[in-house]
């Protein structure tokens, strides 16, 4: 860059979602304006209002490790290796030609909500049921939030920096950030980053029920269920899944042949500081993540193409984030191709921001802005283009990435087309 910081492009994708296992299948559908939500199965929805998911019925982890490892983690650990080996492959790294001095130098940031909260409620069953001394002695090393980043640096050998974003469903795309400045430092040449979720059983259906942020309207139709800016909207659908990128300095994935798929040239972290799980007033927390990732892009709201934006199916959330891209890009705001994936695969929680940035480095390398589904009557206050219904080619060169979290966690990524 010209400041003198390296450049950070992605190398290498995987993804676990709703819409397909693995990134050909999860993009056609993505691209096609698929619904992967349906009918919940993970757990019993009877006593419950909210009765769909996004889930990812197809995944089997021991295509992708040993089955007695896999049986000693949480399901969203498998998915973030499962995701991460998928990524690798994509980026054409060899693992067993890296010595020990480059895999010190090969790092892993993983974003996670809720660690294995099924995992939770069955040791809690097993002790009603059994007695303490019953439950699964693997129990708290799979429940743990950084257990997904550990047995992913275990599973390929990577001896760099490690650690776990948990800041709620902020924490995929904050994930990549983080890992993007550990690359701009030099305390890495390559990072694995992303986010993973795995959480739907009864006892996160009740507590998402209870406050009421679930979706209960649509039980009889899943694939309308999820709505965001929708006037009709009444809540998130949940989902689970994993996306991961592979992370190099320019410089190192030249180095060795590779091919950059697209750059990430911008970061930008706020909190709100005012409601446990409300954003702030007119999205103003989120209005400053934005306009510090551009900054540090170097790029003017003008430049900006489209925006992938976090848009839960909620009616505050969804307005203030429509309010903060208003008060950021003024008048370029009606220009803007707003897509929000939510509506094709529910809401990932820790995971969400992982998978969406791997479609936004797929618009950027195909020019399609994927959807926003069941867009029927926009909301109050909702007065912008959200590319409703289908997927259209716009050929964005630069998107604006949206996660915002409880707590008031604000996290914003800039990716612009690659161009050497």
């Amino acid at each position: 860059m010209a400041d003198g910081r390296p450049r950070v492009v992605v190398t290498g994708m995987g993804v676990i979602a709703p819409l397909g296992i693995g990134l050909d299948e999860f993009w056609k559908n993505a691209a096609e304006g698929r619904s992967g939500v349906g009918r919940m199965t993970l757990a019993d929805p009877t006593d419950y209002p909210c009765q769909v998911a996004g889930e990812c019925l197809d995944f089997d982890y021991t295509q992708y490790m040993d089955r007695k490892d896999g049986r000693r983690m949480a399901r969203f650990s498998q998915m973030a290796v499962a995701a991460s080996k998928m990524a690798l492959d994509h980026a054409g790294i060899e693992l067993d030609a890296l010595s020990e001095a480059d895999r010190e130098r090969v790092g892993v940031v993983m974003g996670n909500g809720g660690g294995g909260l099924p995992n939770d409620l069955e040791a809690v069953r097993t002790m009603d049921e059994r007695g303490g001394m019953k439950v699964d002695p693997f129990y708290v090393s799979k429940r743990l939030s950084n257990m997904a980043g550990g047995n992913v640096a275990i599973q390929f050998g990577l001896l760099g920096y490690n650690t776990t974003v948990t800041t709620a469903c902020a924490a995929g795309t904050q994930a990549i950030g983080d890992a993007v400045e550990v690359l701009r430092r030099g305390a890495a040449d390559m990072m694995l980053a992303g986010g993973t979720e795995a959480g739907i059983c009864e006892l996160g259906l009740a507590g998402f029920a209870s406050m009421r942020a679930l979706t209960s309207g649509f039980n009889d139709a899943p694939e309308r269920a999820s709505r965001p800016f929708d006037r009709d909207r009444d809540g998130f659908a949940p989902g689970e899944g994993s996306g991961m990128l592979v992370l190099e300095t320019l410089e190192h994935a030249r180095a060795r042949g590779a091919e950059p798929l697209a750059e990430v040239t911008g970061y930008g972290v706020t909190a709100d500081a005012s409601h446990l799980v409300a954003p702030s007033a007119n999205g103003a927390g989120a209005a400053r993540a934005m306009r510090l990732a551009m900054q540090d892009a170097g790029v003017n709201p003008e430049d900006v193409d489209a925006v992938s934006a976090h848009a839960t199916s909620t009616d505050v959330g969804d307005r203030a984030e429509t309010e903060a891209i208003s008060s950021v890009f003024g008048e370029h705001a009606k220009s803007l191709h707003i897509s929000a994936m939510k509506s094709q695969i529910g809401h990932l929680l820790g995971g969400a921001g992982g998978v969406e940035t791997v479609a936004v480095v797929q618009s950027l390398r195909t020019g399609v802005v994927t959807p926003t589904l069941n867009l029927d009557n926009p909301g109050e206050g909702c007065d912008l283009d959200y590319v409703p219904h289908t997927s259209r080619e716009v050929n964005p060169k630069v998107i604006l990435k949206d996660s915002f979290g409880f707590g008031g966690q604000n996290a914003v990524l800039v990716l612009q087309r690659f161009e050497g």
